[in-house]
């Protein structure tokens, strides 16, 4: 029972520990190229160009994971006056034109790495494929599908409300503020 939990959060976490990965590895990769430019008048030849390269999948798995987390942009603001089964369905509508979308361009961007792409296309300073940079492009798509479908999931038939982590923040904040508000009146 213990493995399958943590096999479970594995796979619920998955983008984010590669997003971990991939910031701190660039990041560290960067900051070495710094280092050996400023201080040996050396650079790694190929850093730079990998850094990007990380950068880019870290971009694309960040944009999976904020669709996980249901952090990406929505006007709600119109939703206040309507009953809330309106803003169920008017979302979940957005959501599966989304997701369209999404899938449509993981097909698209599936057909150029795969069908289209060069296979003589590679990378400058490293000789590696390019088909294997731009493989985050079909994938990240597909990710981001499956989270949204799942969210979508547990809204209707799971009945969890979800709630993007800036709300939660400005909730806390809020809270805070009348607390400190409350014992202010209450010491006066």
């Amino acid at each position: 029972m213990r493995i399958k939990k943590t096999l479970v959060h594995i796979v619920d976490h998955f983008e984010e520990y590669i997003c971990a990965l991939l910031l701190s590895t660039f990041v560290i990769l960067l900051f070495v190229q710094i280092i050996l430019r400023q201080f040996f008048a050396y650079s790694i030849p190929w850093g730079e160009e990998v850094a990007t390269y990380m950068f880019v999948w870290f971009a694309y798995l960040g944009a999976v994971v904020a669709a996980k987390m249901s952090a990406h942009n929505r006007v709600t603001f119109q939703f206040k006056f309507f009953p809330p089964i309106v803003k169920k369905v008017t979302e979940s509508i957005a959501d599966l034109l989304w997701v369209a979308f999404n899938l449509y361009f993981t097909w698209l961007s599936y057909d150029f790495v795969f069908n289209r792409m060069n296979s003589f296309w590679k990378s400058q300073t490293t000789g590696i494929p390019m088909k294997y940079f731009f493989m985050v492009l079909p994938a990240a798509f597909l990710l981001m599908s499956i989270r949204i479908l799942w969210n979508n999931y547990l809204v209707w038939f799971k009945h969890v409300e979800l709630v993007d982590p800036e709300s939660q923040e400005l909730e806390a904040i809020k809270r805070q503020g009348a607390e400190a508000r409350d014992s202010v009146v209450e010491g006066a």
